[in-house]
């Protein structure tokens, strides 16, 4: 399903990453980074919530924008029961929407934030995601002290976070279309090639968004998946041309492009999580359409829905896309 808008726009965003994002090749443009996994804390899940706590205190000075012209905070994370979400939007005393739609988050709030600004409820809404390696290796996978090999298959989940406000006055980017994704099943059970699972995903949700606003690939001057990362970007690019006689040209994943994957092994494929395409979208892509570099951008955000639990029970992974069209003014 997509739907358009007129009334849309992005103010102002914030990003602060985590070590191995700041190593990478897009360093410069975060807001902020951290040194350490513990960033001052106790554990890596109380890491995590204050990734996101900053993310909006540092969106709100950017913005210059008092918490109490915020309508809501819309929110989300990898943890059980959305608990860094919780915890690090606790203080700002705003009405609080949870979400959860694993790596796809992200464009999901925006989603949502979107359809509330366009039926005129709302005119102010911050959308933040984060995401922390460390605990979501250990919540979903091996203790991170057992050492498990990975394939080179594998994506790493990012660490950082990001938070978008999305608001009713006009500015030089807005939320142009939006697609919905549906919940696809392609067969997949491995979780440490998450790339395969989503890419079939983003590739539908494309189609459907091209299809139903009757616009070809080319009207588009950038397209980003998520987090396919290097094996998932390319099975999209392969799959778009087989099934739809659509070449990818002007397409890039964020989970490739956070990292130097040639430098930075540790990293295998790429980049995972809610906050990784929140990293490259706010800190690199918003500035370049704010500054007229580029002028439509479609962002595609992949997840994969499966638990700790459906995955030990040998359940297939779910894998869901969800669509961002935005736009220069």
């Amino acid at each position: 399903m997509t739907i358009k808008f007129d009334n849309v726009f992005i103010n102002n965003t914030a990003s602060i990453c985590g070590p191995n994002e700041h190593k990478g090749p897009l360093s410069k443009y975060f807001d902020k980074y951290i040194d350490n996994y513990y960033f001052d804390c106790k554990t890596w899940e109380n890491a995590e919530s204050k990734l996101l706590d900053e993310s909006i205190s540092i969106l709100l000075n950017k913005a210059n924008i008092n918490r109490d012209k915020i309508d809501s905070i819309i929110a989300g994370d990898l943890l059980n029961q959305i608990t860094s979400s919780c915890f690090g939007s606790y203080k700002y005393n705003l009405p609080f929407i949870g979400i959860y739609s694993a790596c796809a988050t992200y464009p999901l709030g925006m989603i949502i934030a979107s359809l509330f600004i366009k039926s005129n409820s709302f005119n102010n809404i911050i959308v933040s995601t984060s995401s922390h390696t460390m605990a979501s290796e250990k919540q979903y996978r091996n203790p991170t002290e057992y050492g498990a090999p990975k394939p080179n298959s594998a994506t790493i989940t990012s660490t950082g976070g990001a938070s978008m406000l999305l608001t009713s006055k006009k500015s030089s980017v807005k939320v142009e279309s939006v697609t919905i994704g549906k919940i696809n099943d392609y067969n997949q059970k491995d979780s440490f090639n998450m790339g395969a699972v989503m890419a079939c995903s983003a590739a539908d949700t494309l189609y459907t968004h091209l299809k139903e606003t009757n616009r070809d690939i080319s009207y588009y001057d950038l397209i980003l998946s998520g987090d396919l990362g290097l094996y998932g970007k390319n099975i999209l690019v392969d799959y778009m041309k087989e099934k739809y006689d659509i070449t990818l040209n002007n397409y890039n994943d964020c989970g490739v492009m956070l990292y130097d994957l040639k430098t930075q092994k540790n990293i295998y494929s790429g980049g995972s999580g809610p906050v990784c395409s929140a990293l490259v979208i706010n800190s690199y892509i918003y500035p370049k359409i704010k500054n007229k570099e580029l002028k439509r951008v479609l962002y595609i955000g992949t997840g994969a829905l499966f638990s700790a639990t459906s995955y030990l029970q040998k359940n297939n992974i779910l894998s869901i896309a969800h669509l961002i069209s935005l736009e220069g003014i």
